[in-house]
């Protein structure tokens, strides 16, 4: 145990809720999405860090990277080659900064900086706080130039700050690096590919003896393969162990899994070549999306899928035709005791699916909106409907078509019924802002989403939970620009939003300040254009939205501008709250003078919370409130003393105005 406030459980074998607030359970669609071919996740959030230190493997150059790291102020940049495992290096090296356990590793932030200027914001860093910056997707010179120069800046904002960052440089680009950086880089080497397998393998608690891993196949894949086809390699041993269909011994289990990711491909290949007509073919694709579904259910998503696609009707009645079982066994498609259809070698569906998705391009329109009418049917289950909904967003995403996931977000948020949130719009989305290569896309389309036109409230609740479970773990800042657009929408789904605003920002003072700053910036403007967010900063400014201890300064700076005009009716919650709060807790009276002191002696504004604190005295009669009072009206004479001594004219305020 630590003295940290936080629950670890080890092998859940169900939903965990760990923290405050609903939970959100999608079965079916849990982590291990990130680590299927093609899907490369954003490993940031603490859990998933926790879970990748356990099967990580320091590759040579990694001690180095860590002794320069650790000085307060310090950027390490990262060169190595492509599938080296360079991106979980890089956070393995920040996650190593808070291994002991301090109090202050839940505060510190630990994010990843955008590698283009076009979803870039003030970077504002505290001491300790975390940065990663992965370049490694950057692969023409001028971008790369262009990077360079915004790392000058930020690496001096990380050094005055006493945080750190570090960088994976892109590869092929070392004639373009800036010489200033070089004494800043570290090269890291590839990590043994038999020790990476070993590591999953034990972690996922397989018995076998390391001679079982000596095989020349295996050690060709050892010595090539990328990091993530090695650790794909190990869940496959893993789902052959679980399916209970490969036999009792980890022989059998890694063979399969060697054919998987060695053979399938091929097999899948020649089977479509030898399946020539387009009923053959759509039940081969329905089957290989729907796998495990009941088989009324494939059959009634290949009959669509026909339809999708333009194939004509047989003239004859069903009962002339081949019937449905056949079909499925001239496919080799096995149905178990339960109906369920499935293929019998392991890993066969996600060949079928990536064949079909790289080889046929013109028909990838028509299968998205296949898939947005077929993932409802109410045959499937929820697991049912997260595996179709995975298995279609990372052949979309590896394809380079994330606008076709976004599209199924919108129309399964679009279509959700009075106050549910679609649990399919939410995985596809959540799958999206993951993945590497197009998180940055899917943060992006988000942002224009939320400053457009109306939007439904399916949708604005399908963003609202994206932002409180995916974004505000990566990238908070971001999370809370999202949320804000959509907390000052009307309607329920906006009042959901403004709670997961406040409570994003209630959590972490740098965002509870950032908060406070837009919202002083947008009631500001004209009347008319404070409204809704005034009301907002109101809120966020009462004492239950606060975070322990008060931040005095940033709270002056609120008030200030809420005592500064009308509506003056939105103050007397906000006084009373802080007014109950040094009634209970003598610590918070520094609360009485600090408010007073925002309404910058203004007559009207003092006149204002006089009132409001007789009416808050008189409602009760308790000593407590009595004392409070009377200590307040001291701030508020010696504030209107305080103005008559001044000389000259103020300008007025709009509420003092005539």
């Amino acid at each position: 145990m630590t003295e940290q406030d936080r629950v670890t459980v080890n092998d859940p074998r169900g939903p965990v809720n760990n923290g405050a607030g609903p939970q959100y359970v999608f079965h079916g669609a849990g982590a291990e999405w990130m680590i299927r071919k093609g899907v490369e996740p954003l490993r940031i959030a603490r859990e998933d860090r926790v879970r990748l230190a356990d099967r990580f493997v320091p590759p040579a150059g990694h001690r180095v990277a860590a002794d320069l790291l650790e000085k307060p102020g310090s950027v390490v940049l990262l060169e190595a080659p492509p599938g080296s495992g360079r991106r979980a290096a890089a956070i393995m090296l920040l996650h190593g900064l808070g291994e002991d356990g301090d109090a202050d590793e839940e505060e510190a932030r630990f994010e990843e900086l955008p590698a283009t200027d076009k979803d870039e914001g003030p970077l504002d860093p505290g001491e300790g706080d975390r940065f990663l910056l992965d370049l490694s997707g950057i692969a023409d010179e001028e971008a790369y130039s262009r990077a360079q120069r915004r790392l000058v800046v930020r690496r001096s904002q990380v050094q005055e700050a006493g945080a750190h960052m570090v960088v994976v440089l892109p590869s092929g680009m070392e004639h373009a690096h800036a010489p200033d950086l070089e004494p800043h880089t570290v090269t890291l080497g590839r990590p043994r590919g038999v020790a990476v397998v070993t590591r999953y393998l034990r972690m996922d608690r397989m018995t076998f003896r390391p001679a079982d891993l000596g095989r020349a196949d295996l050690q060709r894949l050892f010595d090539r393969s990328p990091m993530r086809e090695l650790a794909r390699l190990a869940a496959l041993v893993r789902a052959a162990r679980d399916s209970g269909r490969f036999g009792a011994d980890f022989a059998g289990w890694l063979d399969q899994a060697m054919h998987a990711v060695t053979d399938r491909a091929g097999e899948v290949g020649q089977q479509v070549a030898a399946v020539r007509t387009a009923p053959e073919r759509a039940l081969l694709l329905a089957t290989a999306v729907f796998e495990e579904a009941r088989a009324d259910t494939v059959y009634e998503a290949w009959r669509g899928l026909m339809r999708a696609v333009g194939h004509e009707e047989e003239e004859t009645t069903e009962l002339a035709r081949t019937d449905f079982g056949e079909r499925l066994a001239t496919l080799q498609i096995e149905r178990d005791s339960d109906g369920r259809l499935r293929f019998g070698p392991l890993a066969y569906a996600d060949a079928v699916r990536t064949y079909f998705w790289a080889n046929f391009p013109g028909l990838r329109d028509d299968l998205r909106d296949w898939i947005g009418d077929a993932a409802g049917f109410r045959g499937l289950t929820t697991d049912d409907q997260m595996n179709v909904v995975v298995g279609f967003g990372e052949r979309s995403l590896a394809v380079r078509r994330p606008d076709h996931l976004f599209d199924l977000v919108v129309r399964w948020a679009d279509n959700a019924t009075g106050a549910s949130c679609d649990p399919r719009a939410v995985a596809a989305l959540t799958l999206g802002l993951s993945h590497e290569r197009f998180g940055g896309w899917f943060r992006r389309r988000m942002y224009e989403c939320v400053r457009s036109g109306p939007l439904s409230e399916g949708l604005v609740r399908v963003l609202t939970v994206a932002c409180r479970q995916s974004l505000g773990a990566t990238h908070p800042d971001q999370a809370l620009v999202r949320l804000h657009y959509l907390a000052v929408r009307k309607g329920e789904a906006a009042r959901e939003a403004r709670e997961a605003l406040l409570g994003l920002a209630g959590r972490d003072r740098r965002l509870y300040r950032l908060l406070i700053d837009r919202l002083r910036d947008r009631a500001r403007r004209e009347p008319g254009e404070a409204e809704p967010h005034l009301p907002l900063l109101t809120e966020l400014l009462g004492n239950d939205r606060a975070p322990d201890p008060p931040p005095w300064p940033d709270l002056f700076l609120g008030w200030e501008t809420v005592f500064s005009q009308p509506p003056t009716e939105l103050w007397t919650p906000l006084v009373n709250s802080w007014l109950n709060a040094v009634a209970g807790d003598s610590t918070r009276e520094v609360a009485l003078g600090v408010m007073v002191g925002a309404t910058r002696g203004r007559a009207a504004a003092l006149h204002r919370l006089y009132a409001i604190a007789c009416r808050w005295a008189g409602t009760a009669h308790q000593s407590s409130r009595a004392a409070v009072a009377d200590v307040f009206w001291q701030h508020i004479d010696q504030a209107q003393y305080a103005r008559t001594e001044r000389a000259g004219a103020k300008p007025t305020t709009t509420e003092e105005a005539p």
